[in-house]
């Protein structure tokens, strides 16, 4: 299955539900199943907005786990950036929506616990075998509540 890392918080952003496109500089043609990986490497939080997102549920980057598959989405579209064609509200705030770049269209995120992996750039692939093995509920440190979109540790 193909997957794609995302630096924190972007990466639980779209575990959470909050982030639904991914934008990039480069165009994809692929279309299909996408793992989201949350990259080892911490780079901070971007901007103010981001930190406001994740107040409620009190979270710093360290805290947030990396190495790890987040979550699966449908790749179902890939767009040009265009003035009149960016998101409004949290989903603007969650990606560089800079004219001339593009945003990969997703939906059908379903969330799991984290499972180590490592990551890559670009695309790479992770055997299907790697994500049915881990999907338990005790493995994960950190278990995404869908339903009440906030992060809950695990000890």
């Amino acid at each position: 299955m193909k997957a794609i890392s995302l630096w924190q918080p972007w990466a639980s952003a779209m575990a959470l539900g909050w982030k639904r496109n991914e934008t990039r500089h480069w165009r994809t043609s692929y279309r299909g199943p996408l793992l989201i990986h949350a990259a080892k490497k911490i780079i901070g939080w971007p901007s103010l907005d981001i930190q406001e997102l994740f107040y409620d549920i009190a979270f710093q980057p360290s805290d947030l786990p990396r190495g790890a598959i987040l979550c699966k989405v449908d790749l179902i579209g890939c767009e040009k950036i265009f003035m009149h064609n960016r998101p409004k509200g949290a989903e603007r705030i969650l990606g560089d929506y800079t004219p001339g770049g593009f945003m990969w269209i997703t939906e059908n995120m379903i969330s799991f616990g984290p499972i180590p992996y490592r990551g890559s750039q670009g695309f790479f692939d992770v055997p299907e075998s790697a994500i049915n093995i881990n999907i338990a509920p005790e493995n994960p440190k950190l278990l995404i509540e869908k339903k009440t979109r906030q992060l809950k540790l695990w000890n």
